[in-house]
C-alpha cells in the first residue's frame, strides 16, 4: 500500500519538488489505520486503497489511491460513488479531503460535489456539505 502511494503520488510530488522516496511511503506508514481502509479491487485484483476516517463533525476521505493503469476508466468515480452514498441522509457531517495541488485528481472530487475549503502552496482542501446524490 505504501509503494502504490509512492508510485501515484510521485508525478505530482515531483511537480512540486516535494518528492522524497522514504518520506512519501513513511508519512503513509505512519498514518496508515487498517479498520479505516478498504482494498480496491477490480476483477480479482488489487488496485488501490481508500481509507474513510469518521471524526465527530467530519468524515475525512483519505489514502485514495488507483493504480495507473486502473485510472481514467471509472473506477474511482464508482468508489468515491458508493463511498458518499454510504453516508446516511440524516448525517449532516460533510465529507472532506485533500489533494495535492495540480492533482488531476481535484476534477474527480469536483464531479462528486466537492468545492474549494481552503489552499495552499502544496494543498487543496476540499469539501462536501452533504452526500452528492
Amino acid at each position: 500500500m505504501a509503494e502504490l502511494r509512492a508510485v501515484v503520488m510521485r508525478p505530482d510530488l515531483e511537480r512540486l519538488g516535494r518528492y522524497d522516496p522514504v518520506r512519501v511511503r513513511q508519512r503513509f506508514l505512519d498514518a496508515f489505520a487498517p479498520e479505516n481502509t478498504r482494498v480496491i479491487v477490480v476483477d480479482g485484483e488489487d488496485v488501490g486503497l481508500i481509507a474513510v476516517r469518521v471524526e465527530l463533525d467530519t468524515i475525512w476521505i483519505e489514502h485514495f489511491y488507483l493504480a495507473p493503469d486502473s485510472q481514467g476508466h471509472g473506477v474511482g468515480s464508482a468508489v468515491l460513488s458508493d463511498i458518499l452514498a454510504q453516508s446516511p441522509a440524516s448525517d449532516q457531517r460533510p465529507f472532506c479531503l485533500n489533494v495535492l495541488q495540480g492533482s488531476q485528481a481535484r476534477r474527480l472530487y469536483e464531479r462528486h460535489g466537492f468545492l474549494l475549503e481552503s489552499e495552499d502552496a502544496v494543498d487543496v482542501f476540499l469539501k462536501a456539505e452533504t452526500a452528492p446524490g
